[in-house]
């Protein structure tokens, strides 16, 4: 069998006993398919008193980065790595941005922080992830992964679980798996994805959480034996055919009603195929902006937040959908505006 770890003592992706750890820095995976609830799950980990002194590398597949931002409210040590998969993009990204962050930290530049929190994209496949703190010594030597935590999403994730090999690979890998938004779906609805887990991964621990509400311990500490539960487990992601992402953004203050028509609209024709849309509205009548949330035909309510995550207070949507252009979404939004008098600026 091929040995990929650097010595006998190393456990699986360079988990070691507790006791050959020294001053490793320990690393959560948080993965979970697009719209699970990771970024949530995280922001309510962080207020935590086992989630003081934690450093967040955030994954998104986007031009413009959403959740870091809204995780800059919690901790200032975040890393963003945009616009790519941490499973066949930005691993290099990843390796670079573990080791600026010990830098920072060791000049000063940061605060203490003795643990990593890596939110990877919803399309990432953790297992390159992994294969990377086993394979490359010098991370090792630095860092080891104590739990991969798999986000669930009660009330798409039976059917994303069908299609999507990437949501399968993420909850084959975790060593605990969050069932997020149960408050939306009935109990028997939980009941059946539960089930289909436990077939994909039945190692893995189940854990429910509604609005990130979790044991934080959930998030320190894998299972016994997960650390076993990976061997071999490295395949390179080949992402689903037709997804694809793209930003709208607008500099100028917008109406909420025709915006909110084209939505409303496009959720009823393709909401199936509307993977991910998140992002900060400048809307007219807003003292903040609005956070928008819509993960296929579920549309979160709008929530105004107190103040602008950074200096940028232009609008920014990011869509992540399947088989969905551009294009056809540019003109959707520009027909309802036009028609409500509101001509189209979104660029």
């Amino acid at each position: 069998m091929l040995d990929l770890f650097p010595s006998r003592s190393a456990g699986p992706f360079g988990r070691r006993a507790k006791h050959a750890r020294g001053g490793r820095i320990p690393v959560t995976i948080v993965t979970g398919f697009l719209g699970a609830g990771k970024t949530t799950l995280v922001r309510r980990f962080l207020g935590t008193p086992e989630g003081r002194g934690t450093a967040v590398v955030v994954n998104e597949l986007g031009a413009v980065g959403i959740d870091d931002a809204l995780l800059r409210a919690t901790t200032d040590e975040v890393r963003l790595l945009g616009n790519g998969c941490l499973c066949c993009t930005t691993r290099s990204d990843l390796q670079v941005a573990l080791r600026g962050l010990v830098a920072d930290r060791e000049t000063g530049k940061l605060p203490w922080f003795g643990r990593v929190v890596i939110e990877t994209s919803g399309l990432a496949d953790p297992g390159p992830i992994l294969q990377t703190f086993a394979t490359d010594r010098a991370l090792g030597g630095e860092f080891f992964v104590e739990v991969v935590v798999g986000v669930v999403d009660a009330s798409n994730g039976l059917a994303t679980l069908d299609w999507s090999a990437e949501a399968r690979k993420q909850a084959i890998l975790a060593d605990t798996l969050v069932v997020s938004k149960t408050d939306l779906c009935d109990a028997a609805a939980t009941a059946r994805l539960e089930a289909r887990l436990r077939t994909l991964n039945p190692r893995a621990a189940i854990h429910t959480a509604i609005e990130g509400a979790l044991d934080p311990r959930c998030l320190i500490a894998a299972p016994a034996g997960a650390a076993a539960a990976h061997a071999g487990l490295v395949a390179e992601a080949s992402h689903s055919d037709g997804i694809t992402s793209f930003v709208l953004t607008e500099s100028a203050p917008l109406a909420w009603a025709p915006f909110e028509r084209a939505i409303e609209t496009l959720i009823a024709l393709r909401g199936a195929d509307l993977l991910r849309v998140k992002g900060f509205l400048d809307v007219a009548g807003c003292r903040g902006p609005l956070l928008v949330q819509i993960v296929q035909h579920l549309a979160h309510p709008p929530l105004e937040l107190a103040a602008w995550p950074d200096a940028d207070r232009a609008s920014r949507l990011v869509f992540i959908t399947r088989n969905i252009a551009e294009d056809q979404v540019r003109a959707l939004l520009a027909a309802v505006r036009a028609l409500a008098g509101d001509g189209p600026r979104a660029t």
